[in-house]
């Protein structure tokens, strides 16, 4: 016989009542992990001049420097290298992921001292050929460089010893760099937000600002508003793109914020390795702006650069009197090793469709500029003007001459021009592009660009991944995805109670229930008595419905199993899907729920692919077995021994064990995913992940 146990009112309400004083008292504490500890020195500032109001910078990104990767160092020497000779730029910023930190099959992640020791022989050598110092290069932390180091200064902290930041002595989490010219100055911050707990992949992916590393970014950048000699311009550096930060754990700033009230021009970042896109681009815009503010500039570029790793892309970013350009280049392009092919960047116009300036901050400029980067003296530059609504006509050609107070190696070339002529209301009707003839003849031209000369922004398509990556908030999409897989497997345990207990349903299969499934018209037509007749008869079973609940009350409450999470030398931590409670470590940092939203990799494959479908096929399990006794009676028979008989024909159940095979296989997927990432024997010393969902799943098919 079906197990059935009557449910009084009394005994729903005490269950319902369990169930709502677990989930409030699990509700998860906003405290990151953050540092308390008290840093000696938060800023380091250094200071370089420029000539001439113009300076351009190189920034790589995700170098990810492996011991079974040797190509990633070895193209430092034979692309970079000869790049950074030709461009010779006024700094070099290789923002994060220095080094892979995987195995050879990158499943397990660990700090590797070799790596690093090949990254700092790698740009020594880099330096040397490009005949650029060391004090120009500024280097930066990523979540790669960060796995398995409990703290900042651990001995596994090889960032703090084979760095060129380290070796600059930069121990600050805030590098800040000027460079003055004579009206401008340029002011690049670099920031360190790595997670101060090192935790070990896959739960290591977001950038974690503490309130007071927030604090000193937004002292930093008011105080060169104070300075009234000059005019200046803002670049923000870091690893992690924006969406892939978190807001400060007490105030609940964000990056946002801080960057749109101080008039910052550009973030750049890496990380997301230009994934589906070459072009993740977003202009944030300022929150809480008021009507006397508005006129002031409060909107910022987010641009992110790709990969080193499988791209070799290098971006390079002038600034040209206060006005931002940049060009991405593949360096994999290039014909021969030890080469630089020639690359123009037009530092003014500025491309509208990334434009970092106001239209009322400054008059129309009446020059056209760009830098032209090659070994091989260039013999012409012309500059070409198109009006697209007149079919992109070339409606006028400029001669750009090298800059007369220039070197001849200078890349600077410059001519003057009636900008009036090109004013429009449209920031996207007017294009420019400009080509180059070396002294070998060969010709290089720019991408068709438009431009306004009044400052007015032209539309940027974004794609929908695009989108996804850059303007969601994944701390806020993480919770907001776990307390609705919450709420959904709350919903499927209480609410056949629910529908039981007001429908006055004591015993299985009322009138109702079995008019119901042996009337196909009732069955479709009716989706929602259908609906409330499948989650009655799934959770019929008096055993299997309380450790279904008990279960989900389990993931909540406890940690789900217990690893080497801060190092593998023993920094074990406990996981849970609010974060991870370190157990031991030497180090002055918080350690109680540490790495939300990182744990998100592991908590909603769990939850959406594992616990959410166990149930479902639970209750259909069961409900198909009510479906098929009720339409195939057997007089005389125990409804047990009937079923036996005519298991063979069930055919909907063969179609039910057929999805828990691929429920065992997504199942089976994650705890390898696991297993490899964190040891074998402690995820399968796990009743949450290892033993709950079999043995579940296994009672549900036997008592079915």
């Amino acid at each position: 016989m079906l197990s059935t146990v009557p449910m009084g009112g009394s005994r729903l309400l005490l269950m319902l009542l369990t169930m709502i004083v677990g989930f409030v008292v699990l509700i998860p504490s906003s405290n990151r992990g953050f540092c308390i500890a008290k840093m000696e020195t938060l800023i380091s500032r250094e200071f370089f001049p420029m000539n001439d109001d113009l300076a351009w910078i190189v920034q790589v990104s995700d170098l990810h420097i492996s011991e079974y990767h040797h190509d990633r160092a070895g193209d430092l020497d034979r692309l970079l290298a000869p790049a950074l000779r030709v461009i010779q730029p006024s700094l070099v910023i290789i923002s994060g992921d220095l080094t892979d930190a995987k195995n050879k099959e990158g499943t397990s992640t660990s700090q590797n001292e070799f790596e690093w020791i090949q990254y700092r022989k790698s740009m020594d050598i880099v330096m040397k050929k490009a005949g650029i110092s060391e004090k120009i290069v500024f280097d930066i932390r990523g979540n790669h460089d960060k796995y398995g180091v409990p703290c900042a200064g651990h001995k596994l902290d090889f960032f703090s010893v084979f760095s060129t930041s380290a070796r600059m002595n930069r121990t600050g989490a805030i590098q800040s760099i000027s460079l003055e010219g004579k009206e401008w100055a340029y002011m690049f911050l670099g920031i360190d937000d790595s997670m101060a707990v090192g935790l070990r992949g896959p739960s290591n992916v977001f950038g974690h600002p503490s309130d007071k590393l927030l604090q000193a970014l937004d002292s930093e950048l008011c105080y060169w508003d104070a300075i009234p000699s000059k005019l200046t311009r803002k670049v923000v550096f870091g690893h992690f793109p924006l969406s892939f930060t978190t807001s400060s754990p007490t105030t609940k700033i964000r990056y946002d914020d801080v960057l749109s009230k101080r008039s910052v021009s550009a973030y750049l970042c890496g990380h997301l390795h230009a994934m589906s896109n070459s072009k993740l681009w977003r202009q944030h815009g300022a929150k809480g702006v008021s009507d006397s503010e508005i006129n002031k500039r409060t909107q910022f570029w987010e641009w992110e650069l790709g990969d080193w790793k499988g791209n070799r892309l290098m971006r390079i970013l002038a600034i040209d009197r206060g006005d931002v350009s940049f060009v991405d280049i593949n360096l994999r392009r290039q014909l021969k090793d030890d080469d630089f092919l020639t690359t123009v960047l037009i530092t003014y116009p500025v491309d509208s469709r990334s434009m970092s300036r106001k239209q009322d901050e400054r008059s129309v400029r009446n020059d056209v500029n760009a830098l032209v980067f090659s070994r091989i003296l260039i013999s012409n530059v012309t500059a070409r003007v198109y009006d697209s609504l007149k079919g992109y006509m070339i409606v006028e050609e400029i001669a750009l001459q090298r800059a007369s107070e220039s070197r001849s190696s200078h890349p600077l070339f410059t001519a003057k021009w009636l900008a009036e002529s090109y004013k429009s209301p449209l920031p996207d009707r007017y294009f420019i592009q400009v080509s180059t003839v070396d002294g070998e003849g060969r010709e290089t031209k720019t991408e068709m660009r438009p431009f306004s000369v009044e400052g007015r922004c032209a539309p940027l398509p974004i794609s929908w991944a695009a989108y996804f990556l850059l303007h969601v908030s994944w701390e806020v999409l993480y919770a907001f995805l776990l307390w609705s897989n919450v709420v959904f497997l709350t919903a499927l345990l209480l609410l056949p109670k629910l529908l039981k207990h007001f429908r006055g349903i004591r015993k299985p299969r009322q009138p109702w229930a079995l008019s119901l499934s042996l009337s196909s018209s009732s069955i479709w037509g009716n989706l929602w008595s259908r609906l409330c007749w499948f989650l009655i008869e799934g959770s019929r079973n008096g055993f299997l419905w309380p450790c279904m609940g008990l279960y989900v009350l389990y993931l909540l409450s406890f940690s789900w199993f217990r690893v080497k999470a801060a190092s593998e030398q023993g920094d074990f931590g406990k996981m849970s899907p609010f974060g991870w409670m370190i157990e031991s470590s030497g180090c002055q940092v918080e350690r109680d729920k540490v790495g939300v939203p990182d744990v998100m990799n592991i908590s909603l494959p769990f939850m959406y692919f594992v616990v959410a479908p166990l149930f479902l096929l639970i209750y259909a399990l069961f409900a198909e077995r009510s479906l098929f006794y009720m339409k195939k009676p057997s007089e005389g028979k125990h409804e047990s021994d009937a079923l036996r008989v005519t298991s063979r024909k069930r055919w909907g159940r063969r179609g039910i064990l057929l999805s828990c095979f691929v429920l065992a296989y997504s199942y089976i997927k994650i705890f390898f995913f696991l297993g490899r990432a964190y040891g074998f024997r402690e995820i399968a010393l796990s009743p949450a992940v290892c033993w709950g969902p079999p043995i579940l799943l296994a009672t549900a098919i036997y008592l079915s």
